[in-house]
């Protein structure tokens, strides 16, 4: 990140439960990323942000509801927070996903491409965050 006098705001976003709501993510985390200067690994947390924005929505959000994406400056990186309403605890799948077919691959990129993630309680719900550290 840029070393000036104001450390980059955090920044963040509501969506519906709806397929367009990850591309609308992923353009929102660029363009944050892009406001904070930040290019190194930029990619690698558009991709994070792609990846938990789809899990909330396909497996977090119930019906009627949204979920929240909020990017932080945190130490030397980002910090990406996907926030939704709904039960459960993602992991990292224990099976091979390396068959053809949707799905368990989120959270294996996550983190693989992450420096750390985990998840945190919400009342309701959760939220599943991840850090890129960029140098």
């Amino acid at each position: 990140m840029n070393e000036e006098a104001q450390p980059p705001s955090p920044r963040e976003r509501l969506y519906r439960r709806e397929r367009r709501s990850v591309p609308a993510a992923r353009a929102f985390a660029r363009e944050a990323l892009a406001e904070w200067g930040v290019h190194e690994r930029a990619d690698d947390v558009v991709l994070c942000v792609s990846e938990l924005a789809t899990n909330a929505l396909v497996h977090g959000v119930p019906p009627g509801r949204g979920f929240l994406v909020r990017l932080l400056p945190c130490g030397d990186g980002v910090r990406v927070e996907v926030h939704d309403s709904g039960d459960g605890v993602p992991a990292v799948p224990q099976t091979d996903v390396r068959e053809p077919g949707e799905g368990g691959r989120g959270l294996l990129l996550v983190s693989e491409l992450a420096d750390k993630w985990g998840v945190g309680e919400r009342a309701p719900g959760k939220i599943v965050w991840c850090e890129v550290g960029i140098t």
